[in-house]
């Protein structure tokens, strides 16, 4: 068995790209789906990851021997910055061979493996690697998080863009509306967000975060 991977990454820092990984997980794991998450790097952080003590919490699981034993966070950075800085500081570096060895490892016992990225889609995980070229380099599908406060368009546009300069499969979009101020540029920001996924001919599904709660039907959808 060769299990699946998908790729979540955002329009920025602080989107909730770590919630929606792990909401994602536990949502297949009501379907009986043998699935873990994965983060690619973490920074600010020694030990365990943080974002993967976050999916663990969210998936209703404790921590695995995998995460443990550093397959699931191969690289873990104590400064709070891009990881080619925060790997720098810590005299280390990020090598791609590494990265896709833990994936393959949790390909193989698992049906599914949702990477979760750092930061947005263009953050440099290496000094000439992006994240978004190690996801179309690899040729995961890529679940986007978006936000809908005041400039999330700009973010979010940019971001499809670059995505298809890249010809990165866009499996969904998912936007966090969760302590939305106003509700007003709200429903505008998805609006405009599923205007230019049709103008721009990606046929992915837009899905909303609310609280705790995805879409009924969201993992249906992305993932049978």
């Amino acid at each position: 068995m060769k299990g699946s991977v998908t790729a979540i990454s955002g329009i920025g820092t602080g989107v909730g790209k770590t919630v929606v990984t792990g909401l994602l997980a536990q949502g297949l794991q009501q379907y009986d789906r043998k699935v873990v998450t994965q983060k690619i790097v973490q920074t600010g952080c020694t030990g365990i990851s943080a974002d993967i003590l976050e999916h663990r919490r969210l998936m209703g699981s404790s921590l695995l021997d995998e995460d443990h034993a550093g397959v699931t966070c191969p690289y873990t950075f104590s400064y709070p910055a891009s990881p080619h800085l925060a790997a720098r500081l810590d005299g280390a570096e990020v090598e791609v061979m590494n990265l896709r060895r833990a994936t393959f490892i949790l390909q193989k016992q698992f049906e599914h493996v949702l990477l979760e990225g750092v930061g947005g889609l263009l953050v440099p995980l290496a000094p000439d690697l992006l994240f978004a070229d190690y996801i179309r380099d690899a040729g995961y599908p890529l679940i986007l998080v978006t936000a809908t406060g005041l400039g999330s368009i700009n973010h979010t546009l940019m971001s499809l863009e670059a995505c298809i300069a890249r010809r990165i499969t866009i499996k969904g979009v998912i936007c966090n509306r969760f302590g939305e101020t106003d509700t007003i540029i709200g429903d505008d920001t998805v609006d405009i967000t599923r205007h230019y996924l049709s103008k721009y001919g990606i046929n992915a599904p837009l899905f909303t975060l609310s609280g705790n709660a995805l879409d009924r039907g969201c993992i249906e959808t992305l993932f049978f």
